[in-house]
């Protein structure tokens, strides 16, 4: 049986998910999950029944941090090789974070493609190292296998200059630096998903929060991004569990200058102790501050949910109306508290909530007498990957 491996890394993790190839499903073969990969790595492979087929700490004590995430691919590999080898593998699936105005679809790419990706690391300092990264590693590992690389920017670029654009001097533009937007796989499939309940709901105006440690918004008619959250960062928009989000310039400017914060410690200050964790002073994990009885641990949760709700009002704007609200990802889906916060901010909307559906974490938690219906829908960007890698190979 022919399959895809599609990857996605990030600074200290590895995420690596087998698939039949010729259908877009949520159901995988294995799924691969390295957590903690810098320290104490562990590995948890779950098989197509939601089964747990290994969780383990591999031994990497020896194997320097910088050949970690290649260390685990090759576990991953010669794990399917020894036990699964009734599975032919055919090509490999990337996601990569930042594909900037060049790359506006999935596809293989060149040395020069990659060259220019690289160009991009400073936009997306905490995945894109480890996307190109494992491009390298599966170029060792398999060499005679395609690699189909996917953006998450790529989604957007349907999005009107007006809401692209910054306004700086047109040499800085034409430059490349506008907004870009991000988790455009995660849209994707979520409004995909969307046209399976009814046509009409993939097309009608909808606002899709992704929400979970790195969170963003999208504003979709037709089915095409018409506004998101994220600019030309993933730092940009709603604060996230290490990231602050919207920031005025004005503010960095001055942290640079009367506390001499050079360029590094800027980065490592909007990107690593921001968000919830800098808000709170405890945790970028939402249970945890949910656990937590400090005031400065509900202000992270407050300050989240408050900026939700107002980015929501400006995304309606940008859609001249809202039709259809959608909440995903990890924090998304499965937190019924802070949908409730958010709901609550935004009644002005005429959504009202049905309490009951909400804390069962149903399809639709919006009540008969909402304007609009509000829905959770689990995400799967790694499904949305081999679908656009079998259309690149064919099945």
């Amino acid at each position: 049986m022919q399959t895809i491996l599609v990857i996605n890394a990030g600074s200290s993790s590895l995420k690596c998910t087998l698939f039949r190839t010729g259908q877009l499903q949520e159901k995988s073969i294995y799924r691969f999950k390295f957590s903690n990969l810098l320290l104490k790595p562990h590995l948890s492979i779950v098989d197509e029944n939601g089964l747990d087929r290994v969780t383990k700490q591999p031994d990497f004590a020896s194997v320097p941090k910088t050949e970690r995430h290649h260390a685990a691919l090759d576990l991953v590999l010669s794990w399917l090789n020894t036990h699964a080898s009734q599975y032919k593998l055919t090509a490999f699936g990337h996601r990569i974070v930042h594909g900037g105005r060049q790359f506006n679809a999935p596809q293989i790419l060149s040395k020069s493609d990659i060259a220019h990706l690289k160009e991009l690391i400073p936009l997306a300092p905490l995945h894109q190292p480890y996307n190109l990264l494992l491009i390298d590693c599966c170029k060792k590992l398999a060499p005679n296998l395609p690699q189909i690389a996917c953006f998450d920017t790529m989604f957007h670029h349907t999005q009107m200059d007006l809401e692209r654009h910054y306004a700086l001097p047109r040499q800085y533009t034409e430059a490349g630096i506008q907004r870009y937007g991000f988790h455009g796989l995660s849209y994707e499939y979520i409004t995909h998903q969307l046209g399976q309940i009814t046509p009409e709901a993939c097309h009608i105006k909808t606002v899709i929060c992704h929400l979970g440690a790195g969170s963003s918004m999208c504003a979709i008619s037709q089915g095409k991004s018409i506004a998101s959250s994220m600019g030309f960062t993933a730092v940009d928009g709603l604060p996230m569990g290490t990231r602050c989000g919207n920031i005025d310039p004005g503010v960095i400017l001055y942290l640079q200058r009367h506390y001499n914060l050079d360029c590094d410690a800027l980065e490592h200050l909007i990107y690593s102790e921001s968000g919830w964790l800098g808000v709170s002073g405890e945790s970028s994990d939402m249970l945890s501050l949910k656990r937590s009885q400090s005031t400065s641990a509900q202000e992270a949760i407050d300050m989240y949910a408050y900026r939700i709700a107002l980015e929501l009002g400006r995304l309606a704007a940008a859609l001249g109306g809202l039709e259809q609200l959608v909440f995903t990802g990890g924090v998304g889906e499965n937190d019924a508290d802070l949908r409730q916060n958010i709901i609550e901010r935004s009644r002005w909307l005429g959504i009202h909530l049905d309490e009951d559906a909400n804390v069962l974490n149903a399809s639709v938690i919006s009540n008969k007498h909402s304007a609009i219906p509000v829905r959770v829908i689990a995400t799967n960007e790694e499904a949305m990957i081999a679908h656009h890698v079998t259309e690149i190979i064919g099945d």
